[in-house]
């Protein structure tokens, strides 16, 4: 069954918050009173036409881009500034090419406090804990590649290793696999529904491929066009662990034929 929001604490809260670019009469709204809850561990995904929002949601949440107006609160505080307990990956990789995918992975522990005060001192514990994480998604021995030597979906494997390396409370996820082929797609679709499961990560994914969101997500959020609204919150009814084989039962072309409908209604 899914995870619901009431049945956990919150670990993010929107309460009709707005958010705008720009300032004054010639700023752009991109989104209007949204209102919701993320629990801890659960796995949300967003959906909605191209330009409703859903990245902007994402830099509201993970304290890049202030809001307009509204509460947001991450762990019962008010988001002031970038939030340290995020982690964040992209549908570009953005592995450095001049460093090895374990290199990749450690970055965030040379950069976030308090991680990097004892970086030089623990590195051999870091790598290990890198090469761990790495192992986990596919990648044991490919510690020493460099990106360039790499798939497009072992790129990928690595960029998300990179995000979890600082153990974030939560995993933000931006079209991560939308430049790879379907193959390659559906097959990190069940290396992320693993590394949840095992790690009891709050995940937050953005994508377009509503078989994605509903494969992967307890809760699916549909917003409408700029500016981005919730028009739906879809609980995803669909019992865990799920395969591949579950996207051509019923019940789940169902909620793909719903939000489907509601996407293209251009609420």
């Amino acid at each position: 069954m899914a995870v619901g929001s009431t049945a956990l604490s919150a670990l993010v809260k929107l309460d009709r918050v707005s958010m705008a670019y720009g300032r004054g009469a010639t700023a752009v709204r991109a989104i209007e009173e949204v209102s919701l809850e993320i629990a801890h561990g659960e796995f949300i995904a967003v959906v909605g036409p191209s330009g409703c929002g859903k990245s902007s949601l994402m830099k509201l949440i993970s304290g890049l881009h202030p809001p307009l107006a509204g509460a947001l609160t991450v762990e019962g505080r008010p988001v002031r500034g970038p939030v340290k307990s995020v982690g964040m990956a992209f549908q570009n990789s953005n592995l450095l090419p001049w460093r090895s995918a374990l290199d990749n992975v450690l970055l965030p522990l040379e950069i976030v406090r308090p991680y990097r005060d004892e970086f030089r001192s623990n590195r051999k514990q870091y790598a290990q804990k890198a090469e761990e994480l790495l192992g986990s998604v596919g990648l044991a021995g490919f510690a020493k590649k460099f990106p360039w030597e790499l798939s497009g979906g072992m790129q990928q494997r690595a960029s998300i290793c990179r995000a979890l390396i600082h153990e974030p409370e939560i995993l933000m996820l931006d079209e991560p696999f939308g430049a790879l082929d379907a193959f390659t797609r559906e097959e990190l679709w069940c290396t992320l529904r693993d590394l949840q499961a095992a790690r009891k990560v709050t995940v937050m994914l953005v994508t377009h491929d509503l078989r994605e969101a509903v494969f992967l997500a307890d809760t699916v959020y549909v917003m409408s066009n700029r500016p981005g609204r919730i028009v739906k919150r879809c609980a995803v009814d669909i019992a865990r662990p799920r395969d591949l084989d579950v996207t051509y039962t019923q019940p789940f072309q169902d909620i793909v034929h719903e939000l489907r409908a509601l996407i293209g209604g251009r609420h």
